[in-house]
């Protein structure tokens, strides 16, 4: 649903781009305190985006609850009434697979006082900040700076064109956003009951995973915020039941690092924490020894040839290394080192550490690298290396 119907095509890709839930809420936001001031919802509803795109929206709900207008004629004074207004929109994510494609994000907007200016309110399904870190003060809606600015220029044009004096209080809600947000990083960073309402430019590129890209950031913010100053970096849950009976860390220690080794250690070299764990399975990892930021299968692959020579240096045969060489999987090649009593993993381990030490780029943070097993067994682990490694924190 954009200025065409329908979200974007991107030319590069050929998918299909969406709307941010912060689009949506904003779109919602100008039907709803239009038809507070007019008396009639726009459908669709147009915005304007922080890089000048302007899509439209179709409404999916549309509820008036207006009490009479205070005075006659046109303009101010017939388009100033009491009461709120709710508009709601289906969030369109694209070809993203996003978990927030399809749900109803609704706006209800009442009218304050001249001089109060644009309040914010978490409904149903948005969650609320409980923890320092983020960039909105504990006890606030979870709806992020970007959205947040959109919607008052939105409310600022409206009351412009209508009459009003801009002065609104927003409630933002999401349908079945509670249950949506069990499936994000929400709970673990301090947002509870809901969602966050996200969005820098108002656009989901397809398969960018900005929202998990960004979620890592505010993990580390988060985990800083807090005080903590080891943190660890986990390819999936398994790799978390490990760290923490390795390091008995908090929950918010933990960073659901996923593929994205890269996104955590340029993030962590800019917001350094003492100590950096990164814990992964043994071929997620191997890409990262071999110099991958991105593990995701579909953009690196496990380099057996490059695990045949690392084997060479922890005393394999040759006949070995061409079995590793042309090992069908990481594991297999790892399982044919463990039978010859070659330290495979606490290679990849050490070569992993390293290459993420030169992404840190001398940061002030210490590294280590623990790779296990699908059963969560450790099967390699690197020594801590780099700045304070020899001050024993985190351990």
């Amino acid at each position: 649903m954009s200025s065409g119907g329908r979200a974007a095509q991107l030319k590069h890709t050929g998918l299909r781009a969406g709307w941010t839930t912060g689009a949506c809420a904003t779109a919602a936001t100008t039907a709803a305190y239009t038809a507070l001031l007019t008396g009639e919802f726009p459908d669709p509803v147009t915005i304007t985006l922080p890089k000048g795109q302007t899509p439209s929206f179709a409404l999916a709900v549309e509820s008036l609850d207006a009490g009479p207008a205070s005075g006659t004629g046109t303009g101010a004074a017939a388009g100033t009434r009491e009461g709120s207004a709710t508009a709601g929109v289906v969030k369109d994510a694209g070809d993203d697979p996003d978990v927030t494609h399809g749900a109803l994000i609704r706006s209800t907007v009442r009218l304050l006082p001249a001089g109060s200016g644009v309040v914010f309110r978490a409904g149903p399904g948005v969650g609320t900040v409980t923890l320092p870190g983020l960039p909105l003060e504990v006890g606030e809606p979870a709806i992020n700076p970007v959205p947040r600015q959109l919607m008052r220029e939105h409310v600022a044009e409206v009351a412009a064109r209508h009459g009003g004096t801009g002065d609104v209080e927003i409630t933002v809600s999401v349908d079945n956003g509670a249950e949506i947000a069990r499936s994000t990083w929400n709970p673990r960073i301090g947002i509870l009951g809901g969602l966050s309402i996200l969005g820098t430019t108002g656009v989901v590129v397809p398969y960018s995973c900005s929202a998990w890209i960004d979620s890592i950031r505010r993990g580390v913010d988060v985990a800083r915020a807090g005080g903590l100053t080891h943190v660890a970096g986990c390819t999936g849950s398994t790799s978390e039941r490990t760290v923490t009976e390795l390091y008995e860390l908090p929950e918010i220690a933990l960073l659901d690092m996923g593929d994205f080794a890269g996104a955590v250690l340029k993030y962590v070299r800019r917001h350094p924490v003492d100590r950096l764990t990164i814990c992964g399975g043994f071929a997620k990892l191997s890409k990262l020894a071999a110099g991958h930021l991105d593990l995701h299968s579909a953009r690196s692959q496990v380099d057996k040839g490059f695990l045949a020579a690392l084997a060479r240096t922890g005393g394999a045969s040759e006949a070995l290394a061409a079995e590793i060489a042309a090992a069908n999987t990481g594991l297999a090649a790892l399982r044919l080192c463990e039978a010859a009593g070659v330290p495979l993993g606490d290679l990849v381990a050490a070569r992993a550490r390293d290459e993420a030490l030169a992404v840190l780029r001398g940061a002030p943070v210490a590294v280590d690298v623990i790779c296990v097993d699908r059963a969560g067994t450790v099967v390699g682990r690197s020594a801590p290396a780099g700045p304070g490694a020899g001050s024993g924190s985190g351990t």
